[in-house]
């Protein structure tokens, strides 16, 4: 049973009745049963909370930033009208909004409630209750009960980086455009003959099917390497937690990784996915079908950095099981001494000799708003902790440098951007 505010609403003003009255004994006595016996029938014409039913409907999956229009469908199989307010309740990361509706449901009938979510977290979310509170005709009090509607709305990665998508593929078309000028070589594979104008480089006539083809010159024409591997490897192990722009690094890495492979799978090669802390996370085999994208952001929604140290041994295991043949390699982790000279420098043997390796780190920028500091004694020591902290990235790039891997170290506002030109630029190379 549940009380209301016209319930305690009655109860004062009999309050006030009994204080006025020349009887009060008498009095409340009389005013203690009205009062009961209101609730009591209140309670007793409400509708029946348990012949409510409840049904949902509406998407099971949505990008982070984007409203979630789900729909409540209620239906009262009981014989009373149910006067409710029903609280539909999900976990305070949902957003859910509105928290409380009010409704009337004749008896037979339904009605259907609107509930929008705005996540504040990827992941997937879930509802806890539902709770249904029936109010009688006079408002007093009515019966309350709890239903369980189970759904779940998984939330992807925000992929924000898309809108450097456009500029990524006018990169590529410039690369293929390069390939097709110059012929043959790096980073070029043969695509069709056909007849010879002038102005092509005599270098890439086929002289034998020249010589089939009586009267005619026939030319090769070459377009960029496909069929490549590109594997992303995410490093979730601590560094990962931490928060760049109040957004942790990990999920910088996510859209980086997002990027990346929207562009590769679009230039005709394979994207596969390793997430490994102490363990492995995710590993998801090279593809080029078009639900790889969707599929890695599925897999990318519920992944969360572990407090512990990442097994780069182990990592790298995992990327040589993923990739069987040369693939480009592109390690989603932070330039620390803890990291890189205490877990991938010693793992990088075994990655270099068969893949050609880049790793993609994320400066904070704060570090360069500090090193420009020198107005009192609080910034020049800031300032000297944010150059040598710069110094000592710069040291482990040139030790990644020169045992022959690719290093990307940039703010976040280029991150994505930078580390999908590097992967065109290998591509151009003929390094992937």
């Amino acid at each position: 049973m549940a009380i209301t505010g016209r319930a305690v609403a009655l109860v004062a003003l009999g309050i006030v009745v009994v204080v006025l009255s020349p009887a009060p004994g008498a009095t409340f006595v009389l005013v203690n049963l009205l009062v009961v016996a209101l609730i009591c029938v209140d309670v007793w014409l409400a509708g029946q909370v348990r012949a409510c039913t409840f049904a949902r409907s509406g998407p099971t999956a949505a990008r982070l930033g984007q409203p979630v229009p789900l729909v409540l469908t209620v239906a009262n199989d009981g014989t009373r009208t149910v006067r409710a307010r029903i609280r539909d309740g999900w976990p305070p990361s949902a957003g859910a909004r509105p928290r409380v509706h009010r409704v009337t449901v004749p008896t037979g009938e339904r009605r259907f409630l609107e509930t929008t979510l705005n996540p504040t977290r990827r992941g997937d979310r879930m509802p806890v209750r539902i709770t249904v509170r029936s109010l009688g005709p006079l408002g007093l009090a009515g019966r309350q009960g709890r239903h369980h509607c189970p759904w779940r709305v998984r939330v992807l990665p925000p992929f924000s980086s898309r809108r450097h998508l456009p500029a990524a593929l006018a990169r590529l078309r410039e690369v293929e455009g390069e390939v097709a000028i110059r012929g043959g070589g790096a980073g070029s594979e043969f695509d069709s003959l056909r007849e010879y104008v002038v102005g092509d480089d005599v270098r890439t006539i086929d002289w034998r099917a020249t010589a089939r083809h009586h009267g005619s010159v026939v030319v090769r024409t070459f377009r960029p390497e496909r069929d490549r591997r590109v594997i992303c490897v995410l490093d979730t192990g601590r560094t990962s937690a931490g928060r760049v722009g109040d957004v942790p690094r990990l999920d910088h890495a996510l859209d980086a990784a997002l990027l990346l492979t929207a562009v590769a799978l679009r230039a005709g090669d394979r994207v596969g996915l390793v997430a490994h802390d102490s363990t492995s996370r995710i590993s998801l085999p090279t593809s080029r079908d078009n639900g790889l994208l969707a599929r890695m952001s599925d897999a990318m929604a519920t992944l969360e950095p572990a407090l512990v140290e990442a097994d780069h041994a182990g990592m790298a295991s995992a990327v040589l099981r993923n990739a069987s043949r040369r693939a480009l390699v592109v390690i989603f982790t932070e330039l620390v001494p803890a990291v890189i000279e205490d877990g991938l420098l010693p793992a990088l043997p075994t990655l270099t000799s068969r893949h050609t390796v880049l790793v993609a780190a994320l400066r904070d920028p704060r570090l360069d708003e500090l090193t420009a500091g020198h107005g009192d004694v609080h910034q020049v020591y800031a300032a000297a902790a944010a150059e040598q902290t710069l110094l000592r990235r710069r040291e482990l790039t040139e030790a990644l440098r020169r045992r022959g891997v690719e290093v990307v170290d940039v703010a976040p506002a280029h991150y994505a951007a930078l580390v999908t030109d590097t992967y065109l630029m290998l591509k151009a190379r003929g390094r992937l």
